[in-house]
């Protein structure tokens, strides 16, 4: 006999939230026991849950594998990336960004140039954890030789990167979104802009003034002197080591696959290792896979280039793939659907509109642990109400990016929590004080909602869009078919 489904009721609901956040508490405060274990409870968790719904176990398996499938553009940046920090540490490229930004940065603006540096990078690349990877790690060396708080100096890091992630044409996040609210790609991203550039800009007088204050210009430099020293000593140091950066920007900038052209940066960073710092060539193509074991003597040093390969990335992935799951789960059971229909009878003015899709696109990160789950949750969850209050889809995609991009590195299970603490080295709890861009993204866009600034109501583009929506739903039955992206 075949029980008939029904969705969770707001009762229902709730008790499943709040079991996954004391499983998450007890698993990684109480316990002590790996992330990945209480994620995998909570599988079964939901899944008995959808029983008693009603749902069938081999229905929940497809909305399992589904949103895993949904988050495989991020597992595969990530093994891309992996290789990349390996050989880009052996074949002495971050060696060099580290040396030179030693030589160049005063200590009381490092942290502001640390952000501008690593937006720039992000920018270029459409890859926050590229950014991160690369001129993040030196921007960690240099801040740690300067003496300033590594959770500070993370802060910086992960606001630049996130700043040029959310405004390049370039961004997988950023296509997916402009694709998923239905908007142009630009439009989007003129949009954010509103948003983006005044966060950008307070963040960094708020950085500067952090540099002044943590270090006043009178501080003891020998550790930036030593640390110069241990890496001339240890490697190359050369304009010629940065080849392998400047060929991946420029590749990328072309709008050439990130994948593909992340993997070259990384082969080419092999090359640079056999050729200028002494590896074997069998050696230096193992960085790719192993990472790098560096003894400059220093130990804050070796401990940040002692990383990379793809296999520092493999716990972080089976993590992600854990979290990609329990938001499949959801969205199998139909969780979604209920927290939609929830926030359509309140979203009744602009700033209601901007703090449910915030919601609905951190609900994404915090349940389903990737920017990819966010990006869906808040588009399709609030979409329509943004039609029927007429205002332009561009807010919708803004928001989006607010609650849901913005956001990833802020939960530790995430995958942009989890990518930034172990590549940078620092607990995603005490760098979160210091990731103010991210909180200012929120904070102006809310304020932006509830003074009713900068809102668009819609245009005849737009109004020509969902003509041409409506009559496509006809066609197919009541149906919406979308073509996604990415």
């Amino acid at each position: 006999m075949t029980r008939e489904k029904r969705l969770p009721g707001l009762g229902v609901l709730l008790t499943i939230l709040g079991l996954f956040v004391v499983i998450m508490f007890g698993f990684i405060v109480i316990l002590e026991l790996p992330i990945q274990l209480a994620l995998l409870t909570v599988w079964f968790m939901i899944m008995g849950f959808g029983l008693y719904l009603g749902y069938g176990y081999l229905e929940m398996e497809k909305g399992l594998l589904k949103g895993i499938y949904e988050g495989m553009g991020a597992i595969l940046i990530l093994i891309a990336v992996g290789a990349l920090i390996g050989s880009w540490i052996a074949g002495g490229v971050v060696p060099t960004m580290i040396y030179y930004g030693l030589s160049i940065i005063s200590p009381s603006i490092f942290l502001m140039a640390a952000m501008v540096i690593c937006a720039i990078t992000a920018i270029s690349t459409g890859t926050s954890f590229g950014a991160a990877g690369t001129a993040g790690i030196a921007m960690m060396g240099i801040g740690e030789s300067f003496g300033l708080p590594t959770a500070l100096v993370a802060g910086a890091v992960i606001s630049g990167c996130y700043t040029g992630d959310k405004m390049s044409p370039l961004s997988d996040t950023t296509v997916m979104t402009a694709s998923l609210s239905k908007v142009e790609l630009f439009r989007h991203i003129r949009s954010m802009s509103y948003v983006s550039v005044p966060a950008f800009i307070i963040a960094g007088i708020m950085y500067w003034i952090a540099g002044a204050v943590f270090h006043d210009g009178s501080g003891d430099l020998s550790i930036a002197r030593n640390t110069m020293a241990g890496l001339q000593e240890t490697f190359e140091i050369s304009w010629v080591m940065l080849i392998p950066a400047l060929v991946v920007i420029v590749m990328l900038i072309l709008r050439m696959p990130s994948v593909p052209v992340i993997l070259f940066g990384a082969l080419l960073g092999s090359l640079w290792a056999a050729w200028f710092q002494g590896y074997a060539f069998i050696e230096a193509i193992q960085t790719l896979y192993s990472g790098s074991e560096q003894n400059t003597g220093i130990a804050f040093i070796d401990s940040l280039l002692n990383r990379g390969g793809i296999t520092f990335m493999l716990e972080v992935i089976l993590l992600i793939i854990l979290a990609l799951g329990v938001g499949g789960l959801l969205q199998a059971i139909g969780a979604f659907t209920v927290i939609g229909n929830l926030f359509a009878g309140w979203a009744n003015n602009t700033g209601n509109l901007t703090l449910t899709t915030m919601l609905a696109s951190f609900f994404g990160v915090f349940f389903g642990g990737a920017a990819y789950v966010s990006l869906l949750t808040g588009s399709k969850i609030t979409e329509e109400n943004y039609d029927r209050k007429n205002v332009s889809r561009t807010l919708l995609s803004r928001n989006v990016e607010a609650g849901g991009t913005v956001t990833t590195p802020m939960v530790p299970w995430s995958d942009g929590g989890v990518f930034m603490a172990t590549t940078l080295g620092v607990a995603t709890l005490a760098y979160l004080p210091f990731f103010w861009y991210g909180f200012l993204v929120m904070i102006i866009s809310l304020i932006y909602g509830y003074f009713g600034l900068f809102i668009m109501e819609k245009d005849e583009y737009e109004k020509a869009r969902d003509k041409e929506d409506d009559e496509n739903n006809e066609e197919n039955g009541g149906y919406k078919i979308y073509e996604k992206t990415v």
